[in-house]
């Protein structure tokens, strides 16, 4: 993420899978932006990626990408370290929402969902769901499409917990052991890189994947 901001590029608000109202409001983002990025000069650095990474798959808007990178880049040698952190504190941060989803909908859920403006496409994630519970939560937890949006909404479709767990461990996995691995091979000139392309990146991957299992699907049919 740049040092200069979410304003810039729209990297978080992007990154988060921001929209319609949380898309404008930039400056209370860029405040966040800000705190995230701070931690990484300081000795809780690690467990706040954690705990950023728990609270931005059910509610927060900022991704843990934003204090991975520097972290990652300040002690490359823990990078991978930095990356399960994420990882772990994803998945928590997944059940919490399937719960607030699930038996907390009306109360927690449903004003998160409206509040990243996506009430609208709601029922039609419910529908992706029963149609392919790996690539509808896979493409959520790899790409910038809003995470928390689709926890919430596993809860509250009732998708299965354990396949939902364990989706989410993989695609989230998968998203920060990339970061990690890119700045363990680069270093520090790659910042500029996953600044610009790491979301773009995703998408092309996920789109590779999906096209893999719809390929695979074809096969197997005949």
């Amino acid at each position: 993420m740049s040092e200069n901001g979410p304003t810039d590029r729209g990297d978080v608000v992007n990154g988060a899978g921001g929209a319609g109202e949380a898309a404008s409001r930039d400056g209370p983002l860029r405040r966040l932006y800000h705190w995230v990025l701070g931690w990484a000069d300081r000795p809780g650095g690690p467990a706040a990626l954690f705990g950023i990474a728990v609270v931005e798959s059910s509610v927060f808007p900022i991704p843990p990408d934003a204090l991975l990178i520097p972290l990652a880049l300040g002690r490359p040698r823990r990078a991978w370290r930095f990356a399960a952190l994420c990882t772990v504190g994803s998945i928590l941060g997944a059940m919490i929402g399937y719960l607030m989803g699930s038996a907390l909908y009306e109360t927690v859920g449903r004003p998160i969902v409206e509040f990243y403006g996506y009430s609208g496409q709601y029922a039609a994630i419910g529908d992706a769901y029963s149609r392919n519970l790996v690539i509808a939560l896979g493409t959520a937890g790899f790409t910038p499409i809003p995470f928390k949006v689709f926890t919430i909404a596993a809860g509250g479709f009732h998708v299965p917990f354990i396949p939902f767990v364990l989706v989410t461990a993989v695609s989230r996995g998968m998203r920060f052991f990339l970061v990690a691995g890119l700045i363990r091979a680069f270093g520090d000139p790659i910042r500029e890189f996953i600044d610009r392309y790491l979301n773009l990146l995703t998408i092309v991957f996920a789109a590779l994947l999906i096209g893999g299992f719809v390929a695979l699907g074809v096969f197997s049919a005949r």
